[in-house]
């Protein structure tokens, strides 16, 4: 049996730029082709949660889980090709977004102003 690799985000963005070589897509791959189809691939994640009330959209059933995990690939595969053909580090950029909201936002003066679940 083979051993499979963890994946990575470079081993993930690697797979997905021979993905793209191996069929020819590269012409089709820029950025603003990217974007809109992430934009649609939101719309499809977005629609698994229509109609659902707030506990149902945290209770998911198993087949509508599938359903939800699949879109969120497709979400984070078009965001991560997007960010590979603008030269980012997503991790990076996620982590320095994170420090300014840190700092925009500190935790202390948030204390007791959150609605009561």
């Amino acid at each position: 049996m083979k051993e499979v690799e963890p994946a990575t985000i470079q081993s993930i963005e690697e797979r997905l730029r021979r993905f793209v070589s191996e069929r020819g897509w590269q012409r089709f791959q820029t950025p603003k082709n990217l974007a809109m189809a992430l934009a649609a691939e939101c719309g499809e994640l977005l629609e698994q949660f229509q109609w659902l009330g707030p506990e149902e959209s945290r209770d998911l059933g198993a087949d509508k889980q599938r359903a939800v995990a699949a879109e969120m690939a497709d979400v984070f595969i078009y965001l991560l090709r997007l960010a590979d053909e603008l030269g980012l580090d997503l991790l990076q950029e996620a982590w320095d977004k994170m420090a300014a909201n840190e700092a925009k936002y500190p935790a202390q003066s948030f204390q007791d102003k959150a609605p009561k679940a």
